[in-house]
């Protein structure tokens, strides 16, 4: 079967998507497996140290082999890891990728901190993905009033430095994405030249097409997720959008139901949300 390294490699190559969603409980993931099952696609779930917390880190590897032991090509992720010792935990228990998230330092222990997590997971399996992220979006999944403060977006100088001294596989830069999603329902446009201008001057320095990814996508038009692909992002992360989604359906199945006491009955709706939202989501591959 193929490796998350062959997988996000051939979409680079030829200019595909790769989706990414987090979760945190069983109705999340069985979702995305329905998804993935129908349109026979990768598709890799996220954890952030929060969400690894919650569902253990060994338990979510033997779950991930347990879908991919069916010949599924799904993968696992840890996402916006803040420590080297959080690092340390998932790459020794089996992730298939790893993100350093030092956005929120200054730039050059952004680097050096990144660097350490990249040698170290080399050093344990060096088919692991290693992400780094520049350039600060704010840090929670969830339902904002506003911008969060000191919303900076990358520059290219920063972006090709980064990626040099570091020598991670793939950079999640700051390119009008935020974390989270606007009560109102207008999120920032994206910066399309600014992901075509980061592209570019990734592949003169290295001599290779180096990964994009989007972070905190939810909430963003299909039109601006469709033009960042184009402009070179290979992986699109989506998390809040199926969190309210999970919490509405779930809302709802509890009115409705108000003397149903069956967890799994109740939670139900929450998984069929879920699913029709990254159905829509990964069905834009199509519109490319």
């Amino acid at each position: 079967m193929q490796s998350l390294r062959d997988v996000i490699s051939d979409a680079t190559t030829n200019g595909g998507v790769i989706w990414h969603f987090n979760f945190s409980e069983l109705t999340a993931l069985r979702a995305a497996v329905r998804v993935a099952r129908e349109l026979n696609t990768p598709i890799i779930m996220g954890l952030s140290e929060g969400e690894r917390e919650f569902v253990g880190v060994r338990e979510a590897v033997a779950l991930i082999k347990r879908y991919r032991a069916e010949g599924l090509r799904i993968f696992l992720n840890a996402d916006h890891t803040r420590s080297f010792e959080k690092i340390k935990e998932a790459v020794e228990a089996g992730f298939d990728a790893v993100i350093f998230d030092g956005s929120a330092l200054p730039f050059q222990e952004n680097i050096r901190e990144t660097k350490r997590a990249v040698t170290y997971a080399r050093m344990v399996n060096p088919r692991i993905i290693v992400e780094g992220e520049l350039g600060y979006i704010g840090t929670a999944s969830k339902v904002l009033k506003k911008i969060p403060k000191g919303v900076q977006k990358t520059t290219v100088a920063e972006a090709t430095r980064f990626v040099k001294e570091t020598g991670v596989d793939m950079l999640a830069p700051a390119v009008g994405n935020i974390h989270g999603m606007l009560a109102g329902g207008h999120e920032p446009k994206l910066d399309i030249p600014l992901i075509k201008k980061i592209k570019a001057a990734l592949q003169q320095v290295q001599g290779k097409s180096i990964p994009l990814v989007l972070h905190g996508a939810s909430g963003n038009t299909d039109a601006d997720i469709c033009a960042a692909i184009k402009a070179g992002i290979t992986v699109i992360h989506i998390n809040t959008e199926i969190r309210v989604a999970w919490r509405k359906a779930l809302e709802q199945s509890l009115t409705k139901n108000k003397d149903e006491v069956a967890p799994y009955k109740l939670l139900e709706a929450g998984e069929d949300a879920i699913y029709r939202i990254i159905k829509k989501k990964m069905a834009l591959s199509e519109q490319l």
